[in-house]
C-alpha cells in the first residue's frame, strides 16, 4: 500500500497531478476524495498516496469516465475490500483483452437486444462484469443502452417490444445484484417506492442496488405504488428515508402527492430522475430532498440525510387558480375529448396519431395544473411534436390539433378558467409547426 503518511503541500501536488488547486478544492469538497491532513495553520498537506489517487481518477476520464464515474467506481472497489490502485492501475487497463472497451460493449449489448438475442445480451454482459466493477457496468452500460434504444423508439427507429425486451434483461440482472448485495451493515431502512403512474423503475432498482452495495437494508416497493400500499409498507417497515424517482411530467405531479403525504406522516424524502434534469426549475416543487443527477450524488445525500435527518423543504402551495382549473378539467374531460375528436375528423390526421396526442398532451396538462404552472407543458409540447413527427404525423398537423384543443379548453371548461388556461395560447403561438 502506499505510503500515508502526509509531506506534499499544494504547490506539489499541482505539479505532480496537472490539476488546478479549484478541480482539487472541488474534488474534495463534493466527493471526499482525497482527504489530506491540515497543518495546524490550516493548510493541506497530501500523502503520496493522496497523489496516487488523483492520478487514478484522472485516467479514468482519459477512458471517458466522467469524474462522478470514477468516483463511484473507486468506492465499489473499496467496498469490496479491494484496492482500486493495485487491480486497476491509473497506467494500464488490466482483463481488458483486445483492448476491449466498455462503450464497445455497451453498443454490442444494444444490438444484441435490438435483435431480441438473449443469449448474446448476456454474453456481453458477462464479459464486462467480469472487467468493470458492478456499478460501472449498470451505470455505463445498462443505463446508457436502455437510454440508446429509448432515443431510437423516440425517433420511431426500433419497436416497443424492443424496448420492452432491453429493460426485462437490464431489470433481471439488477434483481441478481440485488440479491446477491450484503448483509447490511448500517443501522435504518431505506424504503424504495416509485410514485403512482411510474412504470420505469429502472433507476430505482439500480439506485437501491448502490445503496446496498453500500450496506443499507433497503425494501423494494417498485413501479406504481399508490398511497395507500405506501402508507402500509412505511406502518409495517419503519424507515428512515424514502427515496423515489419521476421520468416525466405526470410522473413529478404524482411524485408531489406522494411528498406531501410523507409529510403529514413526518417521514423524510429523496428523489431523482430525468424529469428534474430535463426541468430544474421543479426541483422546487417537490417537498423533498433532491438526490442530484449521479449516482455517486444520490449516495452522497443519503449519507447526509442519516446524518442530519433535516425536515423536507418547504414548496409553495398550488395556486387556487390552478387547483380549481384542475378539478373543472378533469370533469369535463369526457366533454373535451370528444369535441377534439369530432373537430379533427376532417383533418388528415390517423387514429393512432390522435390517440398519442390526446393521450400525452391530456396527461401532461393535468400535470402542470396539479404542480401550480401550467407554462410546464411547453416541455411536453417539444417532446411530443417530435415523437408524432418521429412516427410520420404530417407537416401542421400538430398545430392544428393545438389550435382545436385550445377550442374544446375555452368552450367546454367553466369561464372562470379562462385565465389559466389563456397562457396555452401564448405557448401554443409560439410553439414552432
Amino acid at each position: 500500500m502506499a505510503d500515508q503518511t502526509s509531506g506534499f503541500n499544494l504547490k506539489a501536488v499541482i505539479q505532480e497531478t496537472g490539476l488546478s488547486a479549484e478541480t482539487l478544492h472541488a474534488w474534495e469538497r463534493r466527493y471526499g476524495l482525497p482527504k489530506p491532513a491540515r497543518t495546524p495553520g490550516g493548510h493541506r498537506l497530501y500523502s503520496l498516496r493522496d497523489i496516487q489517487i488523483l492520478n487514478w481518477l484522472t485516467a479514468r476520464q482519459k477512458e471517458g469516465m466522467s469524474i462522478s464515474r470514477a468516483v463511484g467506481l473507486w468506492r465499489s472497489l473499496e467496498a469490496d475490500g479491494q484496492d482500486p490502485l493495485l487491480i486497476y492501475s491509473p497506467h494500464q487497463q488490466p482483463g481488458r483483452p483486445g483492448g476491449v472497451k466498455l462503450d464497445e460493449l455497451c453498443q454490442a449489448w444494444v444490438d444484441a437486444c435490438l435483435d431480441f438475442d438473449e443469449q448474446a445480451a448476456e454474453q456481453v454482459l458477462a464479459q464486462a462484469f467480469a472487467l468493470y466493477a458492478p456499478e460501472v457496468v449498470c451505470t455505463d452500460l445498462l443505463q446508457k443502452g436502455l437510454s440508446i434504444i429509448g432515443d431510437h423508439w423516440y425517433s420511431g427507429e426500433t419497436s416497443v417490444q424492443q424496448e420492452h425486451f432491453a429493460s426485462a434483461l437490464a431489470m433481471r440482472r439488477l434483481h441478481t445484484l440485488s440479491a446477491a448485495a450484503p448483509a447490511p451493515n448500517r443501522p435504518g431502512r431505506i424504503l424504495a417506492a416509485c410514485p403512482a403512474g411510474e412504470e420505469h423503475e429502472f433507476g430505482l432498482l439500480l439506485l437501491a442496488v448502490l445503496l446496498q452495495r453500500r450496506g443499507w437494508e433497503v425494501i423494494y416497493l417498485g413501479e406504481n405504488v399508490p398511497i395507500l400500499r405506501l402508507e402500509s409498507a412505511l406502518h409495517a417497515t419503519n424507515p428512515f428515508l424514502t427515496v423515489s424517482i419521476a421520468q416525466t411530467l405526470p410522473s413529478a405531479a404524482s411524485l408531489r402527492r406522494m411528498g406531501e403525504f410523507l409529510n403529514e406522516q413526518g417521514e423524510l424524502l429523496a428523489y431523482g430522475g430525468g424529469i428534474f434534469n430535463a426541468l430544474p426549475s421543479i426541483q422546487n416543487l417537490i417537498p423533498g430532498h433532491y438526490l442530484g443527477s449521479e449516482l455517486i450524488e444520490a449516495s452522497q445525500t443519503v449519507e447526509r440525510l442519516w446524518n442530519l435527518k433535516p425536515p423536507n423543504p418547504q414548496v409553495l402551495p398550488v395556486p387556487p387558480d390552478h387547483q380549481q382549473a384542475l378539478q373543472h378539467y378533469i370533469e369535463f374531460h369526457p366533454q373535451i375529448e370528444i369535441y377534439v375528436a369530432d373537430a379533427i375528423r376532417e383533418e388528415d390526421i390517423l387514429p393512432a396519431h390522435l390517440e398519442i396526442a390526446l393521450s400525452a398532451f391530456q396527461q401532461h396538462l393535468a400535470a402542470a395544473l396539479a404542480l401550480g404552472d401550467i407554462s410546464l407543458v411547453e416541455n411536453s409540447l417539444n417532446w411530443l411534436a417530435g415523437l408524432l413527427e418521429n412516427h410520420g404525423l404530417p407537416e401542421g398537423l400538430l398545430m392544428r390539433f393545438l389550435e382545436i384543443y385550445q377550442q374544446a379548453l375555452e368552450t367546454q371548461t367553466p369561464t372562470v378558467d379562462q385565465a389559466v388556461f389563456s397562457h396555452l395560447t401564448e405557448l401554443f403561438n409560439e410553439h414552432p409547426d
